[in-house]
């Protein structure tokens, strides 16, 4: 039987592709937490679990019609950002799958009410939440599987949670050990381009409006303390921030771990850091011995 044996919110920002002297000029020549905190995430996290699959939620591929699943083989190729070539050019990766798993996670989830699809199409764009985490976080020794699941520009929380107990069935009808890692930011309004070059640095004083700032450190807060309930019952307040994607990366991986019934405290991996507005932190969950829910 498969299982879930960690589960976090891991911030993909673009900045921890930059060549070291860009990315620390950028920075007031201080080193971003963003980044250094990803060697101790793969150290403390990923070396110790070892996870057979990593699933992430990729809040760069928005779908309209249906969420989708990465079903390839292996994927493998260059990337360039379309969006942020400065950093992300010609970024090399390469990426076991896992059909089976994919397919099942799409059987799952639809029969569950939400729909779903498979996806193995050898052109398929990937997107940097996968391209970015993975450069830092895979282990070419172990050579772990990593799918990528979309988030949808449709979906409402009910469908989010729907997919993430499919995701979750999926996973214990397996015997796979998964790691989910839920790719995005919390708030997400950028500077405008006039101003931006002045808030580039990751001092949270940058983040677009305290009260950006504050609904974030809030949300934090409550992940820290193992407190679910309070976020999911607040995201009307938090919807005002445009939290990346709708915070769909959050939703559908409480789904997949008991959504409020989830007690499991938060580690932070990162500092809580600007970027170009944006509010981005690293937060890991282990699964309670008890289990998630």
């Amino acid at each position: 039987m498969g299982e879930i044996v960690g589960v976090g919110i891991v911030a993909h920002s673009p900045t921890i592709m930059l060549p070291d002297e860009i990315r620390q000029g950028l920075n007031e020549g201080k080193e971003s937490t963003l980044y250094s905190g990803l060697f101790d995430l793969k150290r403390e996290v990923m070396d110790e679990v070892k996870p057979d699959t990593v699933i992430v939620l990729d809040t760069h591929w928005g779908t309209i019609v249906e969420f989708l699943v990465t079903s390839h083989v292996r994927r493998t190729g260059k990337y360039t950002s379309d969006e942020l070539p400065r950093g992300m050019c010609q970024v090399p990766y390469d990426l076991k799958g896992n059909p089976d798993l994919a397919d099942k996670i799409s059987k799952l989830c639809s029969a569950g009410g939400v729909r779903t699809s498979a996806n193995a199409d050898p052109y398929l764009p990937i997107h940097y939440p996968t391209v970015n985490l993975s450069h830092f976080l895979r282990d070419p020794a172990r050579d772990e599987e990593w799918l990528s699941i979309s988030v949808c520009q449709t979906a409402d929380p009910d469908d989010c949670f729907r997919l993430g107990a499919g995701i979750k069935d999926a996973i214990e009808q397996s015997d796979r050990r998964v790691v989910i890692m839920a790719s995005g930011a919390f708030s997400h309004t950028f500077w405008p381009l006039k101003e931006l070059v002045k808030h580039e640095a990751a001092d949270p004083i940058h983040i677009r409006s305290p009260e950006h700032r504050a609904a974030d450190e809030k949300r934090i807060a409550w992940m820290l303390e193992g407190n679910h309930r309070a976020v999911l019952e607040a995201m009307p307040e938090f919807y005002p921030f445009k939290p990346e994607a709708g915070f769909q990366h959050y939703l559908i991986m409480m789904g997949a771990i008991g959504k409020e019934d989830c007690t499991a405290k938060g580690r932070q991996y990162s500092d809580y850091e600007n970027s170009t507005g944006t509010g981005q932190v690293h937060i890991w969950f282990d699964r309670p011995e008890a289990g998630w829910a």
